[in-house]
């Protein structure tokens, strides 16, 4: 990834950095560790941190153990990669934003998990783009179902601050949800199978992305055809969530 412009460079793009969520647990693999699993010739936690290079993030920050494939796609960003830890380790998604977020210093973050395998730079910048219109604090992807994927999206970085200052709670949605980000779904970005919010959490979530992949190494050109057991048809693009999503 040598060679991205970092955001806020005179690109037009606006300065934002990440945050990749890598400490849970991977209870339901097992206890593995999920980021450092494969998918192709990548781990996990190495799309998704490359997919932020790719869009100009100026840093990016792992909220988990230190991984040294991380560090070398990271070196070329002006920032470079920062390891943090939640306290204790594994304390759950809030405590972990919380820490990542004392390193970040640009003011917009792109938050995410570090099990999307098919996230691209372009679906980045396509959350990027959104959630600078307006006033949005935020923009976060939405599933097929229509869903908010809390660990998909861009923020303004004082908002994500300013809820953490109130918020006793641990729970992702009753952070995120009360600042009604816009979701953003599949017309608005950019069109591509598998889907970009497609995490693996179980070994049948991973089998089935490792033979997208292997599938998508046979024929580069993506299929029309939709899995039904990876993604759904969704016809919902822009909408406002409401106080209770």
């Amino acid at each position: 990834m040598a060679g991205a412009p970092p955001g806020g460079a005179g690109d037009g793009r606006p300065d934002f950095d990440a945050v990749i969520l890598a400490g849970g647990r991977g209870t339901r693999l097992g206890g593995a560790d999920k980021p450092g699993l494969t998918v192709g010739s990548s781990t996990m936690a190495a799309s998704v941190a490359s997919a932020a290079v790719a869009a100009g993030a100026g840093r990016v920050v792992l909220v988990g153990p230190p991984r040294a494939d991380l560090a070398l796609i990271c070196a070329p960003l002006p920032g470079g990669l920062t390891v943090v830890r939640e306290e204790p380790p594994g304390a759950g998604p809030v405590p972990a934003l919380r820490a990542g977020l004392t390193r970040v210093r640009a003011p917009w973050v792109a938050l995410l998990a570090a099990d999307l395998p098919f996230l691209h730079g372009a679906d980045i910048s396509s959350l990027l783009a959104a959630a600078t219109r307006g006033t949005l604090a935020g923009v976060v992807m939405a599933d097929a179902e229509g869903a908010p994927q809390w660990l998909a999206g861009c923020w303004q970085t004082a908002s994500l601050r300013a809820a953490l200052l109130e918020y006793r709670g641990s729970s992702l949605r009753g952070l995120l949800g009360p600042l009604q980000p816009a979701l953003i779904g599949p017309a608005a970005m950019p069109s591509r199978e598998p889907p970009p919010w497609l995490d693996c959490d179980t070994p049948a979530e991973l089998a089935a992305a490792r033979l997208w992949r292997a599938s998508q190494a046979r024929d580069p050109e993506p299929s029309q055809a939709r899995d039904p057991d990876l993604a759904r048809p969704v016809s919902q693009t822009w909408r406002q969530t409401s106080d209770d999503a």
